[in-house]
């Protein structure tokens, strides 16, 4: 659980012009100069009797209302002007007798939403408060119903008001002299009495009207007409309610937290001498009834508030005359005391005043024991809200005490900060101590006692399991440091200056939560305006403000590093890190630790040499797992910058470091391996540590060359890489980082290419996934000589074959590695294909990557083949990059015209994240300087995609991403290709896809006149389909674009010619490609296609219609029935398909039949329709199931 305490902002102490940008640019939408919507609000206003009976209009008007006024919540003084002209005629409209309810209400709500914007405290004054104002409210709030929850504003506002006007100074009396008799007859209930009754009647609401009854009933009790005769008798209902209300329940928790809010109230407002002799028996029956065990929240928090009033009321009212006062509280006056020294002594001075001689006469109470242990207890409550109460309860009660008591009650709160007390105990410990210091209350005395417990406070972190508390004691702690910035002077806080700076940096920096950190700096801040004695204060303040520290990773390595440069701060904060970070619960606290450390070693290496290492290193093997994680990365990143030092000073690491650390370094990871600290959860934390620990000592040089720890370091390396099956690839990563550093470091063969070469066939995935990583990560030496060999490795990895078909990961990862390899060894026309890309090994890498391009693998996680087909297309972008610059003449032209329709396919594909990568590619080669040599057409991509597109085309948007690549069906060599991408995206699923894709083509055909060009645009299209034969991923696709094709009239232009090929050519594909298939959507599909072909008259229309007869007896009721509806649609659209004088029988039949019923019962009716339809009846084939035909 982690709670929030607000801490007052400090005031800024120079002119900060980066934070004073970012304030502005912050606040810039939040900040008003005046009431600017009155007019706006006006009118709403005057709208209510318009909207109040439409629900519409009336929400309307009641959200705009909300909506302007909300905003001013911050600057609520801004309304004050208009406040009166607002208010007043909403009241007239509220209490009209004349308005409708719902009109009376709608008015009420803009009341209260006006209240919630300024406060009551103002709103109430400016409500009328005339004695003519008495009865009609009070006859408004018997008419309301409390169950009512729709009209509570009402409720509450009518209740505010009735508290203002039960304050007027009249005779309560003479207002029931007038009519002693009610309408009925009957003998009118005095006034004062209705009024407490009402009051006591919204006591037991739940709603907010419950709070503006405690206000008012408080107040009328204090009228001294009032107090007389009702003051007893309420203070008694009130005890008795206490007693025998069961606060278990909800209507109990309601009643008894209105007592105890009228009773707080009430022993605020009244006269300490009218209440004094109650005080006694209301403490006695509060703590009998033990409401500070209750677990409602808000019980407890009242009766908190009630006991401090009482404490309060047992004292007399006075100002304690040994509190401690600091002369000068104007921060101008202390800044400019900074260079005047005299005058500081003379207006900024510190005293403490001596005791009045009557301050030992003076009497205190016996209660007040008991309320001071009841403040204490709240101290320790699980709630913040009971906690800050009681901590207001201890400074305002402490003020009112002798020194002598003050000062054990100070005692008895500083042993909350124990071990042994919660987090909640030093939460309260730490803002009754903020209430002490800000009252003068604290005196510099017990500073000593007190800095010390809120250092430990600013550090407080428990931890529960897997995350830890605390957060809420560290903030409040802040508030404690920002309290004493204004509460003390310099001289006296001087001591504990350093100490204080340290703790608060580094809370600012370093502090996990954002609010901590805000906190810190907000308290530094004044703390540096205050007291003007924080070193480097202002320096530190135009860097670490409240944004900057906003971003943990930027307080954790820059602005750390900023303030190391002071040297008072550079060893706490390089302590803290090492002694505390390190051991965070929190992972990623833990590697910013590290990476701090890095930064910071610069700052003082010696220190990290002489103390932090040797200190982290036996953690590395302690208990604590987080400690162990924290440590390895730590000792990682201290070592490595540490050999940055040494080679500064054209030293080597094992001198710089010493024989022990380099000793200790080096026995690390085999200690590890032998306490088995890779098993289970904790390896799962420390497999990335260690393999990231590997890796810095190798880029450190460690003089570990030839020692057997480099087998030790080999054997968990593999086990990262080849061994892992359930874990994060995260780890596969760093030990591939981490075999590479290893390699270039202390390899000088090739030995351990051998096993990752074995491993590409092996039966797990993570295995071969592990193994393509290493291969494509080793260095230039290592490989040279193995060439041919890593190469037919992966390259048979990265192939589709049926055993290990589901291994798309590991293919990709072989693809990459492919691409890393040409990259690390380099291109060399005339080179040996041992050693370098060459003429002899160019084409089998070229292979490799195009047949990477056509795997459609799919398994439960969908298209997974695409996260091959997508580490190809980048491999084959940086590949071909590469040959461009070193070798442009082994780009021969089929490879390079290959690549670019592979591309272009992919781009005009359906994923968007496919289609992105291929674009992105296939416009980086267009572009490429030097020129990508044999490139087809060009000149005419470079119009149709300029420059500009490199950066600017969205290629995940299909709005922009087809209109362009439409376009190339306009050039032979890309549009098959073009063709296959457009076929899967029109005959896709997504809506926008299908929209976006299907116009651009149909734009791209309006444009094709001619019989000869769309001739050539259908061949293509059929040989597509004849390609993809069923290859049903792309032929249901293309079946639904042909049917768009067919619908829209694109290929209408083949009726002009009856002799053409097409639509034969077309009917006879679909049909092959449907025949013997038990697939239901592809033969759905297929029968749009059938109903279109029947546009184009003769041999083609007529076995169209032959086929959709045959499947109207087909064994599948779905296909008979859709076959059915489509065959409908088609004739009511084509007149000229049937006979005309059989057109309404057919029509008839087509539309009345069951076409669900058995086979063997339509088939007649089927046959029928072939009668009518001229169409000779389907024979049923030799070995056809009765089902078919």
């Amino acid at each position: 659980m982690v709670e929030k305490t607000n801490i007052g902002t400090a005031a800024t102490t120079a002119n900060m012009d980066d934070s004073a940008e970012d304030a502005n640019i912050a606040q810039a939408g939040s900040t008003h100069e005046e009431f600017a919507e009155v007019d706006e609000v006006k009118g709403l206003i005057t709208s209510l009797a318009t909207v109040y009976n439409d629900q519409i209009p009336m929400e309307l008007a009641v959200e705009k209302f909300t909506f302007i006024v909300d905003k001013y919540q911050e600057q609520p003084h801004l309304l004050d002007p208009h406040l009166e002209g607002m208010l007043l005629p909403l009241l007239d409209t509220a209490r009209d007798t004349k308005s409708p309810p719902g009109l009376s209400h709608l008015a009420f709500k803009f009341l209260y939403l006006l209240t919630k914007a300024r406060g009551f405290k103002t709103v109430i004054r400016i409500l009328p408060h005339e004695v003519a104002d008495m009865e009609p409210v009070l006859a408004m709030l018997d008419r309301q119903d409390p169950a009512d929850f729709t009209t509570w504003e009402t409720r509450y506002i009518l209740l505010l008001w009735m508290s203002i006007i039960c304050m007027i100074p009249f005779d309560m009396a003479k207002l029931d002299s007038n009519a002693p008799i009610d309408e009925d007859g009957r003998k009118k209930e005095p006034t004062m009495i209705r009024i407490i009754n009402v009051g006591k009647k919204y006591l037991q609401v739940s709603d907010k009207s419950r709070d503006a009854a405690a206000l008012m009933i408080s107040k009328f009790l204090t009228r001294h007409d009032v107090k007389q005769q009702q003051l007893p008798s309420f203070l008694d209902w009130c005890l008795r309610t206490l007693s025998d209300t069961d606060y278990e329940t909800m209507s109990g928790m309601a009643l008894v937290s209105g007592v105890l809010a009228s009773l707080a109230s009430l022993f605020k407002l009244g006269k300490r001498e009218d209440i004094v002799d109650y005080a006694p028996a209301v403490l006695e029956r509060l703590v009998a009834c033990k409401l500070l065990s209750s677990e409602n929240t808000q019980i407890r928090k009242l009766a908190m508030k009630l006991i401090q009033r009482l404490g309060l009321t047992f004292l007399k009212t006075r100002t304690a005359a040994w509190r401690y006062q600091r002369g000068s509280r104007s921060l101008a006056e202390n800044l400019k005391a900074q260079d005047v020294a005299p005058i500081a002594v003379a207006t900024g001075g510190s005293q403490i005043a001596k005791e009045d001689d009557d301050d030992d006469d003076y009497d205190i109470p016996e209660e007040i024991e008991d309320v001071i242990e009841q403040l204490l207890v709240g101290l320790r409550d699980k709630d913040t809200i009971v906690r800050w109460s009681a901590a207001k309860g201890i400074g305002r009660m402490t003020g009112r005490l002798p020194r002598e008591l003050a000062d054990e009650v100070t005692g008895s709160m500083l042993e909350l900060f124990s071990l042994r007390e919660s987090d909640g105990a030093w939460h309260g410990g730490c803002l009754a101590l903020a209430e002490l210091g800000r009252r003068g209350l604290l005196l510099p005395e017990r500073l000593p006692e007190v800095v010390p417990v809120v250092l430990k406070a600013l550090a407080y972190d428990e931890k529960r399991g897997s995350y830890s508390v605390g957060a809420h004691v560290r903030d409040a702690a802040c508030y404690v440091c920002w309290a004493f910035a204004r509460a003390y002077d310099p001289e006296d806080i001087q001591d504990h200056v350093n100490n204080l700076a340290s703790a608060l940096i580094i809370t600012t920096v370093f502090d996990r939560e954002v609010n901590c950190r805000r906190a810190a700096s907000a308290a530094f801040q004044e703390n540096v305006g205050r007291q003007g004695t924080f070193p480097h204060g202002i320096d530190i303040l135009t860097t670490a403000d409240y944004f900057a520290v906003g971003n943990r990773s930027n307080t954790y390595l820059n602005i750390s590093c900023y303030i190391s440069d002071f040297e008072e701060y550079t060893i706490p904060l390089i302590d803290h890190l090492a002694k505390v970070k390190t051991g965070h619960w929190d992972g990623a606290v833990r590697e910013l630790t590290s990476q701090a450390l890095y930064k910071l070693t610069e700052k003082a290496p010696d220190y990290m040499i002489e103390t932090v290492l040797p200190s982290l290193i036996p953690l590395i093997t302690g208990i604590d797992i987080y400690t162990r994680h924290g440590a390895l990365l730590a000792a990682a990143e201290v070592t490595h910058a540490l050999c940055k030092y040494a080679e500064e000073k054209s030293s080597s690491i094992a001198d710089v470091l010493g024989a022990s650390s380099v000793n200790g370094l080096k026995e690390i990871v085999r200690k590890m391996v032998d306490a088995k600290m890779f098993r289970g959860l904790t390896g799962e934390v420390l497999r990335p540590a260690v393999c990231n620990f590997i890796e810095k000592m190798s880029l450190s040089k460690m003089p570990f060359h030839g020692d057997d720890i480099l087998d030790v370091w080999k054997e968990v390396l593999d086990d990262n890489i080849v061994g892992v099956q359930y874990t994060q690839i995260d780890v596969q990563s760093s030990a591939v980082s981490a075999l590479t550093a290893v390699s270039v470091e202390y390899y000088q063969q090739d030995k351990i290419l051998q096993k990752y070469l074995d491993e590409l066939s092996n039966s797990q995935e993570k295995a071969r996934m592990g193994a393509a990583m290493a291969l494509g990560s080793q260095p230039k030496f290592m490989i040279q000589s193995q060439l041919m060999k890593v190469f037919q490795g992966l390259i048979k990895a990265s192939t589709v074959s049926p055993e290990v078909e589901k291994f798309a990961e590991s293919r990709r990862d072989a693809v990459t590695a492919i691409a890393k390899i040409c990259n690390t060894v380099g291109v060399k026309a005339d080179g040996h294909p041992a050693m370098v890309i060459c003429g002899d090994n160019i084409g089998m890498v070229y292979s490799a990557m195009l047949t990477a391009m056509k795997d459609y693998t799919k398994d439960s996680r969908g298209d997974v083949g695409a996260w091959v087909r997508e580490a190809s297309m980048s491999s084959l972008r940086e590949i071909t990059s590469l040959v461009t610059k070193e070798a442009p003449s082994l780009l021969i032209p089929e490879i390079t015209l290959q690549i670019m329709q592979c591309l272009v396919q992919q781009a005009a594909e359906k994923i968007d994240r496919t289609r992105a990568c291929a674009g992105a590619a296939f416009l980086q080669l267009l572009h490429h300087e030097p020129e990508v040599p044999h490139i087809p057409c060009r000149q005419q991509l470079l119009t149709i995609f300029p420059r500009s597109d490199v950066q600017h085309l969205n290629w995940s948007a299909p709005s922009k991403s087809f209109p362009k690549i439409t376009k190339l069906l306009t050039f032979p060599e890309y549009r098959p290709h073009v063709l296959l991408g457009l076929t899967v995206s029109v005959g896709g699923l997504t809506e926008s896809l299908v929209r976006h894709s299907g116009q651009s083509l149909l734009a791209y055909l309006k444009d094709v006149t001619t019989v000869s060009d769309m001739g050539e645009f259908v061949d293509s299209l059929l040989q597509v389909f004849a390609d993809n034969e069923k290859v049903e991923r792309v032929t249901i696709p293309m079946m639904k674009m042909l049917d768009m094709l067919l619908s829209s009239g694109s290929l209408e232009i083949f009726l002009e010619q009856e002799d053409h090929p097409f639509p034969k050519q077309l009917l006879d594909t679909v049909k092959k490609e449907i025949s013997k298939s038990g697939n239901p959507q592809k033969l759905l599909t297929s029968i749009d296609v059938f109903c279109g072909l029947v546009l184009f008259p003769g041999v083609t229309r007529g076995k169209s219609l032959l086929q959709l007869l045959i499947f109207l007896c087909h064994k599948y009721p779905k296909v008979r029935k859709t076959t059915s509806n489509k065959m409908y649609e088609m004739l009511l659209m084509f007149d000229d398909v049937i006979p005309e004088e059989n057109q309404d029988e057919v029509l008839t039949i087509l539309s009345e039949t069951k076409w669900d019923d058995p086979v063997e019962s339509i088939r007649p009716i089927r046959n029928q329709l072939c009668d009518l339809m001229n169409i000779t009846r389907p024979k049923m084939l030799k070995g056809a199931t009765p089902k078919e035909g």
